[in-house]
């Protein structure tokens, strides 16, 4: 039986070894600590640097991922490509490999029009038996979702079967727009990596989707504005915000430099490989405001633990 996506679901990132090949044992520690700060459910996505693993890579995470998890909570990964077929490819390899849902973004470089758009989902949704989380990643890469399009998917397939993972710009009224197009109808998830997440709850959202690196302050998060504590969520969420603003200056380079940084300094990643090519380092000055930032959240933390 497939399990519900609710809450805080973290996006996994992908450990490298000194060979540029994915660490097992590491990728198993880090989905043991994202269970063990309480998120409830686990997947990839865009931090987990799909786009830059090979097939077999890609295949590997999903039935590790699966296999790490142990049914403690939902399990999806990305299926986004550059052509239908790939993305399908990839949607069925994850329902083989059992996990509960796919996540996709629509290909990146080429700019399609709306019926485009449409045909390429309803090929996911009628290729596979789980659900399909629309990922509309345009806040920092590809190309935006029509909220008609989503209206028309949703229309179609039913609220069980599509989901959607709006990141473009303005998120919050992004966000109410496709709320208000489906009539509250569309299961609808955050992925701002916690600098929204205060405004994005208020709005209606069944969860958010942030990386592994300020998930313990994310889930804290969560779970003060779920029991009405708005100044436990905001304590906690002008240091993620702050970390997050430094991350979105250099776009999708950006968050996982930093962000493996934290895996890093959390002692929960050897080190701070990310695949190649990459446009963007992370300098000392913007390293040491990211050290003050991280030594707040986990001060803010502190009495709640």
């Amino acid at each position: 039986m497939l399990k519900k996506l609710h809450g805080v679901l973290a996006i996994a990132h992908t450990p490298f070894n000194d060979k540029d090949e994915i660490d097992d044992l590491v990728f198993k520690r880090e989905v043991e600590w994202a269970f063990g700060v309480g998120a409830t459910g686990i997947g990839t996505g865009m931090v987990s640097e799909t786009m830059r693993l090979t097939d077999h890579e890609r295949v590997s995470l999903a039935n590790m991922l699966v296999g790490f998890a142990e049914g403690r909570g939902p399990v999806f990964v990305a299926v986004g490509a550059e052509s239908t077929k790939q993305s399908l490819a990839h949607a069925k390899v994850a329902e083989r490999e059992g996990c509960d849902a796919v996540m996709a973004v629509p290909p990146l470089t080429s700019k399609l029009s709306e019926a485009q758009l449409l045909d390429h989902f309803r090929a996911l949704a009628d290729g596979v038996g789980i659900p399909v989380i629309v990922q509309d990643a345009s806040g920092y890469v590809g190309q935006s979702i029509p909220i008609s399009m989503c209206v028309k998917l949703l229309e179609q397939y039913g609220p069980e079967k599509i989901l959607f993972k709006p990141e473009a710009a303005p998120n919050g009224p992004t966000l109410s727009a496709l709320r208000d197009a489906t009539s509250g109808k569309a299961t609808i998830f955050e992925g701002s990596g916690g600098i929204f997440l205060v405004d994005s709850y208020r709005r209606g959202i069944a969860g958010t989707m942030p990386g592994m690196d300020l998930l313990d302050g994310i889930v804290a998060v969560w779970k003060a504005l779920q029991r009405g504590d708005d100044a436990t969520a905001y304590r906690l969420s002008f240091p993620i915000g702050a970390i997050v603003a430094l991350q979105l200056q250099a776009g999708l380079d950006g968050f996982l430099a930093i962000e493996k940084y934290l895996m890093h300094k959390r002692g929960l990643f050897p080190n701070t490989r990310r695949r190649g090519p990459y446009g963007w380092e992370l300098d000392a000055e913007t390293a040491a405001e990211v050290d003050r930032l991280f030594a707040l959240l986990q001060d803010a933390l502190g009495p709640i633990a």
